[in-house]
């Protein structure tokens, strides 16, 4: 009978090692995807807070004798939609901007020369993904009416 000889218990160490790295490899993967998916929502929500502000300017342009009356604070009460085109305007994009940006509110300033400027704001999603309760995101665009 031939007796074997060298060492014993090597390959389950080397299994557990193997296990160990690899684990840790794919925790590491998931954390980027993780941030990925984060980064990407918020280039999403960017995104629709772009076409939300070029929404208001067209509104804006289809009135512009009103221009001066479109002025709305960021933290202004929305202006209901009975009355005027112009508070009809601003109620109808306040709600665009609730509907479709998470506690998403915004506001506007018109100058003399027809500068304008949209400034919209909304709730990014935290590290647990719950939409509005991480940091407030701001976007502001300007452009001449």
């Amino acid at each position: 009978m031939k007796l074997l000889t060298g060492q014993r218990g090597a390959g389950l160490i080397e299994v557990m090692v193997t296990v160990l790295i690899l684990s840790t490899s794919l925790l590491g993967l998931a954390a980027l995807q993780n941030r990925a998916l984060q980064y990407n929502h918020s280039a999403y929500m960017r995104s629709q807070a772009n076409v939300l502000a070029y929404d208001l300017f067209d509104r804006i342009r289809a009135n512009r004798t009103q221009r001066a009356a479109y002025d709305l604070a960021v933290d202004a009460k929305a202006p209901t939609t009975s009355g005027n085109l112009v508070n009809r305007d601003l109620a109808q994009w306040r709600g665009l901007l609730a509907e479709r940006l998470p506690a998403g509110t915004g506001g506007i300033t018109c100058d003399a020369v027809g500068v304008c400027t949209v400034t919209i704001q909304w709730g990014e999603q935290d590290a647990a993904g719950a939409n509005g309760d991480g940091e407030v995101s701001r976007f502001q665009y300007m452009t001449r009416i």
